[in-house]
Formats: structure tokens, C-alpha cells, sequence
């Protein structure tokens, strides 16, 4: 835990037990006994640690407080003691023989020590039992080969927050249990595949905000039951072919910012169908070949990346997707046919990009959908049909586009007027042509107006109409070849760009000449 959430959990575990709080005969001045087998003490004026402590307690914590030393005899009357927690303390050093007599012990934290810069070798050859050992947010340089040998048991270790800019080859060899590894927060510069050799039941390895700057084949040579794999906030470049051939069981691999440009999608190997979640938030990635690997994969993370453009069969095979993020890229097109075969898609999302136009079947698998986000792009207007294969209840986000609301609007305005309880943010769904509607929301707008300005090149054969001006009056006659219905519409714009519409319909007359007049005002 880091200096923030161990304070807070320490306080609530403070509140949680205020009514509960015993006065024991053996309790320590200054600390506060909870039970009889629980001690916290947490006084900034305590320069020592209490000496008359009951053969009762297991659990001993200590906060905040001057304790700067912890000596060979320091705790040699508590070996019974189960947990042991220094957690924002003012730690100086700890002799190496200062846990000897804790041989009970099986979780240990000294985090949040702002002049803790080594631990001497020996320090934890007697802690065989221990299965947790914390020891975060200090100012350890380095870690000596061979500190963690004599812990058999161990299923957790935590080193982030430090300085450590290496760490030395076998240093887990004999951690055959360990679960979880969490190395974020450091310096390191490099990782060699012979660190990790030996915790083949490694689940969780944490080597996020590092400055790590490649991997190879070789570096996780050993840990192949890995369940989680995180290497978020380095500065991996290159990923090698088949990097992650031998995690056969890996379920989440986390490459969140980093520096990829690129990765060839021979990365997973063969063997990577158990992999569930792959995140490569926050890198700078220009192209992306097949997933057709990754057979299992439910959530893809690829937003704010470079992406201008995708190949047809980057999902193929990928049929149990559930989850896909392309936000915040370049992309202008998507292939019509990416998305096909996805019929467990719940949420596709693809704001803040540069799409202009999309398929109309680019949706058509996608019936289970309950998120789609194509806000703030460049789409003037979809096309009909886009979102009709939707049966569940959905949410939806189009705003932030510069809808062009003329006649091909049609269908996108008539949908999202049946389905306006499913826009999110429908009020800022604005039109940005033409002139006279920018601005205005797209669903205080009547059908009438979405009309198309006739150019010159669909301009039909008027050489049959004439047009006559007498005084305020415009009059329009047109021969007719039949008899047919006439309707003509006039707008006026006036300075405040106000619009007045006037709709004149003629019922067909059987003459082969019809006469309009319309006032102008």
C-alpha cells in the first residue's frame, strides 16, 4: 500500500474498533490495544518501541512515529508476533539480525521510510514462514543478491517506490511461491531474463512506471504460470517475436504508456488463447496487424494511440471480444467488414477520431451492443439503417460532430427522435450546416427543414417555368406534362437569420398549365 491508502486504512481501522478499544494491564503507554492480540501504536513523539508487550499480541503495527533504529534485541521479547507493519516512519536502519527471533512471522511492511536507503543481507534468513513482505515507498537503491533466498513461502513481494535502477540476476530463484511482484515506481533500466528465473507460480508481476526500455525472449524464462502481466508507464520501444510464447496461462497483459510504434502479430506465438485483456492505452502505435491469436481476448484497450487505419482481419477469430477501445486516434475509415463475426460486442468505442463517413452494415453482428461512442469525429450525416440492428437497451454518443442536417439526415434525425433517451448528451448534438440551422440541436429541428440545396449539376429542366415580377408579388408558371401534385416551399432568411417558411400545394387540376402566385413579404 502506498503512504496515502495505509494511512487511511489505519485510521478506519482506528474508527472501526474506537467502541471496541480495550484497557488491557499489559497494554503500552501511548498505543492502543484492540484486543489482546492486536497493538497499534501511532505516536510521532515515540523515539523507541515499547518494551513490556504482552506474549498475547500477534499483531503489531506502528505509524508515524520517531522511531529511527531497530536493533538485534529491539523485538527479541515479541516472538510470537504473526504481522509486523512500519508503515511512515522515520527508519533509519535495521540491523540485520533485528528479526531474527520472529520466526512466527508471517507479514512484514517497513514502507514509507524517507531515509530507509539499504536492508543488510541476513536481514529475513529467519523468516521462513512469512508469506507477505512490503516494503514500499523507501530509498533503496538496490536490492543485494540473495536477500530474498532464505523466504520459501513467500506469495507476495512489493519493492515499489524506491530508487532501484537494477536488480541482480536469480535475486527471486528460490521463490517458487510467489504470486505477486510489484516493482512499479523504480528506475530500473533493463531486466534480464535470469531475474525471474525460478518463480514458476508467479500470478502478478508489477513492473509499471520504471524506466524500462526492452525485453526479451528470455526475460520471463521460467514464470510461465504468470496469470497477470503488468508493464505499464516504461519505455518499451519493441516487442520480439514470441516475447510472450511461454505465458501459456496469461490472462491480462498490461502495456499501457509506453513507446510502441508497431508489433508483429507473431508477439503471442501460438499459445495465447487464454489471454483476456489486452491494453495498450497511451502508446504510439501507426499500424496493427492480425489479433487472430488471441481467441479468447474479451477486452481491447487502443485508444490514444496513432492509428489512422486498420487491416479488414485485425479480429479475426477474435469472436468472444466483448470490450473494444480505438478512441482518441487518427482514424478516418473503417473497413466495412471489421467488425463481422463479433456478435458479444457490449461496448465499441471510437470518439475522437477523424472518421467522416461509415459503412451502413458496419454494425449489422454487433446486436448485443450496449455502448457505441462516435462523438467528436468529422460525420456530417450515417447511413440509413446504421443503428437498427441494436435490440438491447444502448447508450449512445454522437455529439461533437459537424452534422450536416439536410435531407440525408433523414434517417439519422427520425432515430434519434425515437431514441433520444438513449443519446447521451443529446442536447449537444448541434448542426453545423447549413447556415441558417448551425447551432441549433438537432432534435428541436422539424423534418421539413432538412432539405438539400438543388446544385447546379441535379438542377432539373426548368426551360418550361418562367418567373414574373409585379410589384411585391413573384409569380412562377410551369407547364406540366400530367396531372400531378405541386408543392413549393419558400424560405425567407431575414438579418437575424430568422427563417419563414411558406408551403403552397396545388391538388392536381388536369390542365396542362398550373399558375402559382406567391406574396413576397
Amino acid at each position: 500500500m502506498d503512504k496515502e491508502s495505509g494511512l487511511i486504512l489505519f485510521l478506519v481501522l482506528l474508527l472501526c474498533h474506537k467502541g471496541n478499544t480495550q484497557s488491557h494491564n499489559s497494554c503500552p503507554y501511548t498505543c492502543q490495544c484492540f484486543t489482546s492480540v492486536q497493538i497499534l501504536c501511532a505516536d510521532e513523539r515515540m523515539t523507541s518501541l515499547p518494551m513490556n508487550t504482552s506474549r498475547q499480541v500477534k499483531d503489531f503495527i506502528v505509524i508515524k512515529s520517531a522511531v529511527a533504529y531497530l536493533f538485534p534485541r529491539t523485538l527479541e521479547e515479541s516472538p510470537q508476533l504473526a504481522k509486523l507493519i512500519f508503515l511512515n516512519n522515520a527508519l533509519r536502519s535495521v540491523n540485520s539480525q533485528a528479526f531474527e527471533h520472529l520466526t512466527e512471522l508471517q507479514e512484514l511492511e517497513i514502507s514509507g521510510n524517507p531515509w530507509l536507503e539499504h536492508l543488510y543481507l541476513g536481514t529475513f534468513s529467519k523468516q521462513g514462514n512469512l508469506t507477505k513482505l512490503l516494503l514500499n515507498f523507501n530509498r533503496f537503491k538496490t536490492v543485494l543478491p540473495g536477500m530474498f533466498d532464505s523466504l520459501k513461502q513467500l506469495e507476495t513481494l512489493q519493492l515499489k517506490g524506491n530508487i532501484i535502477s537494477d536488480l541482480p540476476p536469480f535475486l527471486l530463484l528460490n521463490l517458487h511461491n510467489l504470486r505477486v511482484l510489484d516493482l512499479s515506481q523504480n528506475k530500473l533500466e533493463d531486466v534480464k531474463g535470469e531475474t525471474f528465473s525460478g518463480p514458476t507460480r508467479l500470478e502478478i508481476l508489477k513492473i509499471n512506471n520504471n524506466l524500462i526500455s526492452n525485453l526479451t525472449s528470455d526475460t520471463f524464462h521460467n514464470i510461465s504460470q504468470l496469470i497477470e502481466l503488468h508493464l505499464e508507464g516504461n519505455k518499451i520501444s519493441k516487442l520480439v517475436d514470441n516475447i510472450f510464447f511461454v505465458l501459456t496461462e496469461l490472462k491480462v497483459l498490461n502495456l499501457r504508456g509506453n513507446l510502441l510504434t508497431t508489433f508483429s502479430d507473431k508477439v503471442f506465438g501460438f499459445e495465447a488463447s487464454n489471454l483476456k485483456e489486452l491494453n495498450l492505452k497511451g502508446n504510439r502505435l501507426t499500424e496493427l496487424s492480425s489479433l487472430s491469436s488471441l481467441t479468447s481476448l474479451t477486452d481491447l484497450i487502443l485508444c490514444s494511440n496513432e492509428l489512422s487505419d486498420l487491416p479488414e482481419d485485425l479480429f479475426r477469430n477474435v469472436t468472444a471480444l466483448e470490450n473494444v477501445d480505438l478512441s482518441e486516434n487518427q482514424l478516418t475509415l473503417l473497413p466495412a467488414t471489421i467488425f463481422n463475426d463479433l456478435f458479444r460486442i457490449k461496448a465499441i468505442h471510437l470518439h475522437k477520431n477523424n472518421l467522416s463517413k461509415v459503412d451502413a452494415k458496419l454494425f449489422e453482428d454487433q446486436v448485443l451492443i450496449q455502448q457505441l461512442y462516435l462523438s467528436d469525429n468529422q460525420l456530417e450525416t450515417l447511413p440509413l439503417g446504421l443503428l437498427d440492428p441494436f435490440v438491447l437497451q444502448h447508450t449512445v454518443r454522437l455529439h461533437g460532430n459537424p452534422w450536416k442536417c439536410d435531407c440525408h439526415m433523414w434517417y439519422l434525425h427520425d432515430w434519434v427522435l425515437r431514441n433520444n433517451q438513449d443519446v447521451e448528451m443529446v442536447d449537444r448534438m448541434f448542426c453545423a450546416s447549413p447556415s441558417f440551422l448551425r447551432r441549433r440541436p438537432v432534435v428541436s429541428i422539424d423534418k421539413d427543414q432538412l432539405v438539400c440545396q438543388v446544385s447546379k449539376d441535379d438542377t432539373p429542366d426548368l426551360s418550361s417555368c418562367s418567373l414574373q415580377l409585379s410589384n411585391d408579388t413573384v409569380i412562377i408558371n410551369c407547364k406540366v406534362d400530367k396531372c400531378s401534385p405541386l408543392t413549393v416551399k419558400v424560405q425567407f432568411q431575414e438579418d437575424d437569420r430568422n427563417v419563414t417558411e411558406h408551403i403552397l400545394k396545388n391538388e392536381p387540376q388536369c390542365s396542362n398549365e398550373t399558375m402559382i402566385e406567391i406574396p413576397v413579404q
